[in-house]
């Protein structure tokens, strides 16, 4: 989860402080604004990190709310998939293997 926020609030930086680096594809169904996009990617980044870091403290809860949070990502990472298709690619998978991972670890009294 650490990995995948900061990969997200590394776009998210990318996004906001120089949007002549990514290159929109043409006639694309939803166009959205990219300093806006890049805003998002640093929060929801900013936000995965910090459930990455309660999760390796043990927090419960961190494991639900990381599920929720890669599933969102996914989507904010689909949705940008017109300004980066190979990283935007690249974290679904990551996203999606976090999903995995939460849903198949043990709890934390179980051997």
């Amino acid at each position: 989860m650490i990995f995948g926020g900061l990969m997200a609030l590394f776009a998210g930086i990318a996004a906001i402080a120089n949007d002549d680096v990514f290159v929109a594809t043409r006639n694309y169904v939803f166009k959205f604004d990219l300093t806006a996009w890049g805003w998002i990617h640093l929060i929801l980044g900013l936000v995965i990190t910090l459930a990455g870091v309660a999760l390796f403290q043990g927090a419960t809860w961190a494991r639900v709310v990381g599920v929720f949070l890669a599933g969102v990502a996914m989507v904010a990472n689909f949705l940008w998939l017109p300004y980066a298709p190979f990283w935007a690619m690249v974290l679904i998978a990551v996203n999606g293997f976090i999903i995995w991972a939460l849903c198949q670890a043990p709890s934390p009294g179980e051997s």
